[in-house]
Protein backbone atom coordinates (compact mmCIF):
# COMPACT_ATOMS: atom_id res chain seq x y z
CA UNK A 1 0.00 0.00 0.00
CA UNK A 2 1.08 3.57 -0.92
CA UNK A 3 2.37 5.69 1.67
CA UNK A 4 -0.64 7.59 2.92
CA UNK A 5 -0.05 12.16 2.95
CA UNK A 6 -2.87 14.11 4.63
CA UNK A 7 -2.11 16.64 1.80
CA UNK A 8 -2.18 15.41 -1.83
CA UNK A 9 -4.11 12.99 -4.04
CA UNK A 10 -3.80 9.50 -3.66
CA UNK A 11 -6.04 7.14 -6.20
CA UNK A 12 -7.66 4.35 -4.37
CA UNK A 13 -10.08 2.73 -7.07
CA UNK A 14 -10.16 3.53 -10.43
CA UNK A 15 -13.18 2.10 -13.14
CA UNK A 16 -11.10 0.96 -16.08
CA UNK A 17 -14.31 -0.74 -17.21
CA UNK A 18 -15.96 2.44 -17.37
CA UNK A 19 -14.17 3.96 -20.12
CA UNK A 20 -14.37 0.55 -22.47
CA UNK A 21 -18.24 0.27 -21.81
CA UNK A 22 -18.70 4.31 -22.34
CA UNK A 23 -17.88 7.87 -24.22
CA UNK A 24 -17.04 9.58 -21.21
CA UNK A 25 -18.31 13.67 -22.13
CA UNK A 26 -17.94 15.20 -18.88
CA UNK A 27 -16.33 14.51 -15.63
CA UNK A 28 -17.77 16.01 -11.69
CA UNK A 29 -16.01 15.82 -8.62
CA UNK A 30 -18.14 14.87 -5.57
CA UNK A 31 -17.88 14.11 -2.11
CA UNK A 32 -19.01 11.31 -0.45
CA UNK A 33 -21.36 10.60 2.78
CA UNK A 34 -19.62 7.74 4.46
CA UNK A 35 -19.56 6.06 8.01
CA UNK A 36 -16.56 5.96 9.98
CA UNK A 37 -15.66 1.97 8.88
CA UNK A 38 -16.53 3.05 5.17
CA UNK A 39 -13.37 5.42 5.27
CA UNK A 40 -11.16 2.76 7.30
CA UNK A 41 -11.93 0.28 4.16
CA UNK A 42 -11.64 2.60 1.61
CA UNK A 43 -7.88 4.02 3.10
CA UNK A 44 -7.36 0.04 2.86
CA UNK A 45 -8.21 -0.02 -0.54
CA UNK A 46 -11.05 -2.04 -0.43
CA UNK A 47 -13.48 -0.81 -3.02
CA UNK A 48 -14.60 -2.08 -6.37
CA UNK A 49 -16.53 0.80 -8.75
CA UNK A 50 -16.88 -1.73 -11.55
CA UNK A 51 -20.53 -2.22 -11.30
CA UNK A 52 -21.52 1.29 -10.00
CA UNK A 53 -23.61 3.94 -11.04
CA UNK A 54 -25.23 7.13 -9.89
CA UNK A 55 -28.92 8.70 -9.97
CA UNK A 56 -30.36 11.65 -9.52
CA UNK A 57 -33.77 11.75 -7.33
CA UNK A 58 -35.40 14.74 -5.73
CA UNK A 59 -32.78 16.75 -6.45
CA UNK A 60 -29.86 14.70 -4.79
CA UNK A 61 -27.49 12.46 -6.42
CA UNK A 62 -26.97 8.56 -4.95
CA UNK A 63 -24.36 6.66 -6.06
CA UNK A 64 -25.34 3.19 -6.16
CA UNK A 65 -23.88 -0.49 -6.33
CA UNK A 66 -20.62 0.30 -5.19
CA UNK A 67 -19.04 -1.50 -3.01
CA UNK A 68 -17.01 -1.08 -0.15
CA UNK A 69 -15.95 -4.52 2.00
CA UNK A 70 -16.64 -4.20 5.29
CA UNK A 71 -13.86 -3.28 8.13
CA UNK A 72 -11.99 -6.42 9.33
CA UNK A 73 -11.18 -5.50 12.73
CA UNK A 74 -14.40 -3.63 13.68
CA UNK A 75 -16.99 -5.57 15.09
CA UNK A 76 -19.79 -6.83 12.74
CA UNK A 77 -22.33 -4.30 15.00
CA UNK A 78 -20.65 -1.55 13.75
CA UNK A 79 -19.72 -2.35 10.50
CA UNK A 80 -21.48 -0.94 7.58
CA UNK A 81 -23.96 -2.99 4.62
CA UNK A 82 -21.04 -3.25 1.87
CA UNK A 83 -23.60 -2.26 -1.38
CA UNK A 84 -25.90 0.59 0.37
CA UNK A 85 -26.57 3.96 -1.11
CA UNK A 86 -24.38 6.80 -0.47
CA UNK A 87 -25.26 9.95 -1.01
CA UNK A 88 -23.16 12.29 -3.48
CA UNK A 89 -22.25 15.57 -2.11
CA UNK A 90 -22.15 18.44 -5.21
CA UNK A 91 -22.96 21.77 -5.96
CA UNK A 92 -26.96 22.26 -6.47
CA UNK A 93 -26.02 23.72 -10.04
CA UNK A 94 -24.13 21.17 -10.98
CA UNK A 95 -27.24 18.96 -10.23
CA UNK A 96 -29.43 21.08 -12.18
CA UNK A 97 -26.96 20.45 -15.33
CA UNK A 98 -27.11 16.50 -14.71
CA UNK A 99 -30.92 16.17 -14.05
CA UNK A 100 -30.75 18.48 -17.24
CA UNK A 101 -28.31 15.66 -19.42
CA UNK A 102 -29.32 12.38 -18.30
CA UNK A 103 -33.31 13.04 -18.52
CA UNK A 104 -33.04 14.97 -21.79
CA UNK A 105 -30.44 13.29 -23.42
CA UNK A 106 -30.33 9.82 -22.48
CA UNK A 107 -26.91 9.73 -20.67
CA UNK A 108 -25.68 7.75 -17.86
CA UNK A 109 -23.38 9.00 -14.56
CA UNK A 110 -20.73 6.32 -13.62
CA UNK A 111 -18.23 6.43 -10.90
CA UNK A 112 -14.56 6.50 -12.99
CA UNK A 113 -12.20 7.09 -9.96
CA UNK A 114 -12.19 6.94 -6.00
CA UNK A 115 -9.44 8.76 -4.46
CA UNK A 116 -8.10 10.85 -1.22
CA UNK A 117 -7.60 14.64 -1.80
CA UNK A 118 -6.33 16.58 1.28
CA UNK A 119 -7.89 13.72 3.41
CA UNK A 120 -10.87 13.96 2.19
CA UNK A 121 -13.03 10.71 0.01
CA UNK A 122 -13.85 12.23 -3.49
CA UNK A 123 -15.42 10.54 -6.61
CA UNK A 124 -14.87 11.44 -9.59
CA UNK A 125 -18.34 10.78 -11.44
CA UNK A 126 -18.34 11.28 -15.64
CA UNK A 127 -21.26 11.91 -17.36
CA UNK A 128 -21.08 8.84 -20.09
CA UNK A 129 -22.81 7.76 -23.38
CA UNK A 130 -22.89 4.38 -24.20
CA UNK A 131 -20.68 2.72 -26.37
CA UNK A 132 -22.04 0.28 -29.48
CA UNK A 133 -20.11 -2.94 -30.38
CA UNK A 134 -18.87 -1.80 -33.18
CA UNK A 135 -17.45 1.29 -30.96
CA UNK A 136 -15.79 -0.89 -28.36
CA UNK A 137 -14.05 -2.99 -31.49
CA UNK A 138 -12.99 0.45 -33.59
CA UNK A 139 -11.39 1.59 -30.14
CA UNK A 140 -9.55 -1.73 -29.38
CA UNK A 141 -8.12 -1.62 -33.11
CA UNK A 142 -6.77 2.11 -31.82
CA UNK A 143 -5.06 0.47 -28.86
CA UNK A 144 -3.33 -1.91 -30.85
CA UNK A 145 -1.95 0.57 -33.30
CA UNK A 146 -1.16 2.72 -30.74
CA UNK A 147 1.15 -0.31 -29.42
CA UNK A 148 2.43 -1.21 -32.91
CA UNK A 149 3.48 2.39 -33.09
CA UNK A 150 5.16 2.48 -29.57
CA UNK A 151 6.94 -0.74 -30.31
CA UNK A 152 8.44 0.78 -33.47
CA UNK A 153 9.56 3.87 -32.10
CA UNK A 154 11.37 2.33 -29.18
CA UNK A 155 13.42 0.33 -31.57
CA UNK A 156 14.91 3.20 -33.38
Amino acid sequence: MAKDTSSGYKVIADNRQARYRYSILETYEAGLELQGTEVKSIRQGRVNLRDGYALIRGNEAWLHNVHISPYNIASQYFNHDPLRNRKLLLHRNEIRKLIGKVEQQGLTLVPLKLYLKNGWVKVSIGLAKGKKLHDKRESLKRKQQDREIARVMKSY
